[in-house]
């Protein structure tokens, strides 16, 4: 036997007395020994993250100390003010998603094209977003937006307007100060994105006669559309659950389902619908979550 038969064969286990091949145990043995460094980890996952899950799910089918029924899904699908707050949810989630990507694609458009020193510049501004408390930069557009804010005083001095406009306590002004916490989600993987895509290939089609725009619509825009995508997505997910900034901006006119829940659970001890509501929202976001690990493997 040559040295390479001998390999392969000690490869799919040991050669015992007279030639006999023993089946290998070492992958067998590891197996458990895997099992039991990982446990740890799955213990404190199972007890941080799935448990409060389960406890909201067996209360969707009732008191944990009564037999389980479906009495509430029942009561949930029958009243028209959860689907309509869902719906409104689902709709400015979607209307903020759509606007992030208009403001985010130019700005990491433009960032992607600039050196590698000033690229660094930009992109440590949007980081910088994310020290600042969510609280303290939604009561900061109370400033801007409020009566006597900085947005009215300056069309009162334009005199494009004899009264404040309200842009406080409405759809408007929730929106606005979600795009605002929202956009660095959809700055930075979209402009990684644009940073990875070869820049020889627009300059190929425009050596080919396309012109500038052309190009960039033909060429760059397709390639960076998956990461766009994606990211929107994300977007989508993340104002689905949002708190604080509807709460503060919508000052209670404008209720999204995070504040529902919130009436439901504090003010009415409502648990069961209010479970009932977060086990609808955890299967849409979801599903949603899905569509974005897909588009975000097709974007890499």
């Amino acid at each position: 036997m040559n040295s390479s038969s001998a390999s392969e064969t000690t490869r799919g286990g040991s050669v015992g007395p007279g030639g006999a091949t023993r089946p290998a145990r070492a992958g067998g043995r590891r197996l458990p020994q895997i099992l039991w460094l990982a446990l740890p980890g799955l213990l404190l996952v199972v007890v941080v993250f799935d448990l409060p899950l389960l406890n909201t799910m067996r209360w969707s089918l009732g008191d944990p100390n009564d037999p389980p029924t479906l009495r509430f899904y029942s009561e949930f699908a029958q009243s028209s003010v959860y689907g309509a707050v869902i719906l409104r949810t689902l709709v400015l989630s979607a209307k903020v998603a759509a606007l992030t990507a208009l403001i985010g694609y130019p700005l990491a458009y433009w960032a992607s094209g600039l050196s590698k020193r000033r690229q660094i510049a930009v992109i440590g501004l949007v980081v910088m977003t994310f020290w600042v408390s969510i609280l303290v930069r939604t009561y900061a557009w109370i400033v801007v937006l409020g009566t006597n804010g900085i947005v009215n005083n300056a069309f009162a001095d334009l005199g494009l307007t004899s009264e404040p406009i309200s842009f406080l306590y409405n759809e408007i002004s929730i929106i606005i100060g979600m795009v605002n916490v929202l956009m660095p989600f959809f700055i930075l993987p979209v402009f990684s994105a644009m940073v990875g895509i070869d820049k020889q290939l627009v300059e190929v089609a425009e050596t080919l006669g396309a012109s500038r725009l052309r190009a960039f619509w033909t060429v760059f825009f397709p390639l960076s559309l998956p990461a766009v995508i994606a990211s929107s997505i994300l977007i989508f997910i993340l104002s689905l659950g949002f708190y604080i900034t509807p709460a503060i901006l919508g000052g209670g006119r404008v209720v999204l389902v995070a504040n529902m829940m919130d009436l439901l659970i504090n003010r009415f001890a409502n648990w069961e619908i209010a479970a009932v509501i977060a086990v609808v929202l955890m299967i849409t976001t979801l599903a949603l979550y899905a569509v974005y690990q897909v588009m975000r493997e097709r974007a890499q």
